[in-house]
């Protein structure tokens, strides 16, 4: 990857290929997987001094849907990294699950079990557990995937919310048509950090070419049939 700093504030589309190393890059931030040289910084400290500062809402395929538990249940997790072991959840952290709820327009959903929920609607109770987290940055995996155009819409409002407070967000993304529109920054990668910087700037054709490499066919064949 190499050097990458990243600016609080601002909404940033990862972009790239599969296998190009976007997931590497989160769980590297995330300190999942071992580095063989360098370090993560995260406000100038490591990731165990900040983990509760710092919130993941991964690709939905990745999380079982199967398991026992409530919208609420779901978006009260997001106050387990304020928790010291053992430490029961308390009213304020409810009014915190409700309030994020709120935002994402489905209190009325509390009680129902996650699994039972349209993809819109799940997506939507895991933005609000990450809202609920209150964390300084914020890391999505492909969040828009099986999601209707209201939620897509609706998930983008939020997070440019979020980022005019001061947050930092990352944003792997695949959809090449939307870029321009979503994120303020642009992360381009291929295995290693092709370009990055401002979105009208930096997503260029050039770039583009450079970091998709072998499927510009391919993209080529999609921009002219709309997709």
């Amino acid at each position: 990857i190499y050097f990458l700093s990243l600016a609080a504030g601002y909404i940033y589309g990862v972009i790239g290929p599969n296998g190009a190393g976007k997931s590497t890059l989160f769980k590297a931030i995330l300190g999942l997987t071992p580095l063989d040289n360098g370090s993560v910084r995260i406000m100038g400290a490591s990731i165990r001094e900040k983990r509760k500062e710092v919130v993941y809402v991964p690709q939905k395929n990745d999380v079982d849907l199967s398991f026992p538990a409530t919208v609420m249940d779901v978006v009260l997790m997001g106050r387990y990294p304020h928790k010291k072991v053992l430490q029961r959840l308390n009213l304020m952290d409810k009014k915190l699950a409700i309030s994020a709820l709120e935002e994402m327009g489905i209190a009325n959903l509390k009680d129902r079990q996650i699994g039972e929920l349209s993809g819109g609607q799940q997506q939507r109770a895991f933005i609000a557990r990450a809202l609920c987290q209150a964390p300084d940055l914020f890391l999505l995996d492909e969040p828009f995937v099986g999601v209707d155009m209201t939620t897509e819409r609706k998930i983008m409002e939020i997070l440019k919310k979020m980022a005019a407070q001061g947050k930092t967000v990352l944003i792997v993304h695949h959809d090449l048509s939307s870029v321009a529109n979503y994120f303020d920054k642009v992360i381009m990668i291929n295995q290693r950090i092709v370009a990055v910087g401002d979105t009208l700037s930096t997503f260029t054709d050039e770039n583009i070419a450079r970091t998709f490499q072998s499927q510009l066919p391919l993209l080529h064949k999609i921009s002219r049939l709309g997709v």
